[in-house]
């Protein structure tokens, strides 16, 4: 499913989530599909902005630790309900629920394959 060298990565990008109990993660895969902005989504929830921020300041850690990677962009840090973190092939997308339900973005390419990660609760 993973090209090699992006599994550690999306590991890291989970890792990440889930050590500050971001929960719902779905890795959308786009690797089949033409003219798409990156390679996979990985897109995950937390119950508040607080949470949401923490989400991606954990991300952006375990990214750097792992896999020496900064994101080229990051963008909703100021409100939090919805963080996108651009690492070239992954986007990262942090939500609030509303904002998830809201937008679905999971759901916008009928042809991709969706993986969800169990949580960790």
């Amino acid at each position: 499913m993973y090209k090699q060298g992006t599994n550690k990565m999306l590991d890291s990008i989970i890792d990440g989530i889930q050590d500050k109990k971001g929960h719902d993660i779905v890795i959308v895969d786009l690797s089949n599909i033409d003219d798409t902005i990156c390679t996979y989504f990985v897109i995950a929830q937390g119950g508040s902005p607080a949470q949401v921020h923490a989400l991606a300041m954990s991300v952006g850690e375990k990214a750097r630790e792992n896999c020496g990677a900064r994101p080229l962009a990051v963008d909703g840090l100021r409100n939090s309900t919805w963080v996108a973190m651009d690492y070239a092939d992954i986007i990262v997308h942090i939500f609030v629920l509303e904002e998830r339900e809201f937008y679905d973005i999971e759901h916008l390419w009928a042809d991709a394959e969706l993986t969800a990660i169990p949580d960790l609760d």
